[in-house]
């Protein structure tokens, strides 16, 4: 028997004991296992035996170390090659995993950004004015689609609402959730993509600020400094902004500090352990309470939203694909986010979300030729610079 370290989860490594000796071989670098130091927990795992030409016996185990200090024996056990072989193996699934890796970040930043600039091309250029409407059919999208990845493909496991206040709680994030989505959709037919990025890079002031109101947490000095270019930076953008539109600039900031409000909510309501619900849970529940908020808002204030859609679908068929596409997209939004944090980490996700912004104000100039200044575009990088000042003094001060 040997414990085994874990490491950097998930990682694969080969162990060999033999005569008294204990050593780790990572990547083909043997390291003594007496150095390593156990941070996380530890487990024991059953050594496979050999001889080598000589006669002397070692034993050698290849095994998965996952996230938690758990180890995974690969199938079939015991090996039946020997420990090259094994970790040729194990270097071509850590390969492989990696592709995974890059897939996923690669299709979170393409649903990302496009369902920002289809959401932006439908509501401004194609001249669908339906904001509301157009969030109820995200709402629906990812409510048909949660159920299909929890319920049937079993995803991850179903987490049920275990009493009343619980629903209710969700429930009152839901409708923050709502306000957040359809304003920042609203922002979109007065704003330019680029411009409602820099407003939403705001966000982490706002979480400040809502978390000192509401929970009267304090942040170090640092971390409040660091905001000041954020802020600074979206007020120099306003100025340089060709297209600022008043309207569209107060929507927008209403959906980011609506975002933060979720953020802060989301995390004093469902603090409790038995309470809390992944990603892909919350949103399982969040949706179809959405759907429930929206339908009488889109019936209200756009009304006959549907006998025009269908008047619009019968000029042009595309209106109704476009609208299927952008639904379903809306729901990878949130898939690939719970899977790239799954498989990285929430600060992994904290950075490529960071460049995500810049990426998509890029991209979104490219296709929208929409008239951008120096001045703008030195504001929106002050914000973006103060944005990961932010999430460094953050991670220093935990």
């Amino acid at each position: 028997m040997a414990q085994i370290a874990l490491i950097a989860p998930p990682t694969f490594i080969a162990i060999t004991t033999g005569r008294g000796k204990h050593e780790l071989s990572y990547a083909r670098k043997k390291v003594n296992l007496a150095s390593v130091v156990p941070s996380r927990k530890m487990e024991k795992a059953s050594l496979f035996v050999s001889s080598n030409s000589g006669g002397e016996r070692s034993r050698s185990v290849a095994v998965k170390v996952s996230e938690g200090g758990a180890i995974s024996l690969p199938q079939p056990w015991p090996p039946q090659k020997g420990s090259e072989d094994q970790i040729e193996g194990i270097n071509r699934m850590k390969g492989s995993n990696r592709f995974f890796t890059v897939a996923l970040v690669a299709a979170w930043y393409s649903s990302n950004i496009g369902v920002l600039l289809l959401n932006k091309y439908l509501l401004s250029n194609y001249g669908f004015k339906y904001p509301i409407f157009l969030t109820m059919c995200h709402m629906t999208a990812c409510s048909l689609l949660s159920y299909v990845a929890i319920a049937w493909m079993k995803l991850v496991p179903l987490q049920t609402i275990r009493s009343r206040v619980q629903f209710f709680k969700i429930s009152a994030l839901s409708l923050v959730f709502c306000v957040s989505v359809v304003f920042g959709n609203i922002s979109l037919r007065y704003l330019p993509v680029s411009f409602n990025q820099a407003i939403g890079a705001t966000t982490p002031f706002f979480t400040a600020v809502f978390a000192y109101l509401m929970t009267f947490k304090r942040e170090a000095w640092l971390t409040y400094l660091t905001l000041v270019p954020v802020v600074t930076g979206v007020i120099i953008a306003s100025g340089g902004e060709p297209s600022f539109h008043l309207f569209g600039f107060i929507i927008c900031v209403a959906a980011t500090g609506a975002r933060a409000l979720k953020s802060v909510l989301q995390g004093i309501l469902l603090s409790s352990e038995g309470e809390k619900l992944n990603s892909m849970n919350l949103l399982l529940y969040m949706a179809p309470t959405a759907v429930v908020f929206l339908l009488p808002a889109t019936l209200i204030m756009e009304e006959n939203v549907v006998g025009i859609t269908l008047a619009l679908a019968r000029d042009d068929s595309k209106i109704i694909w476009y609208l299927l596409f952008n639904s379903a997209l809306a729901y990878f939004v949130n898939l690939t986010n719970f899977l790239v944090t799954k498989h990285t980490s929430a600060l992994t996700l904290q950075v490529l979300g960071n460049a995500k912004g810049a990426v998509a104000v890029v991209v979104s100039i490219l296709i929208f030729r929409n008239p951008v200044s120096v001045t703008g575009m030195m504001g929106y990088s002050l914000t973006v610079f103060g944005v990961i000042l932010y999430s460094e003094a953050k991670k220093r001060s935990k």
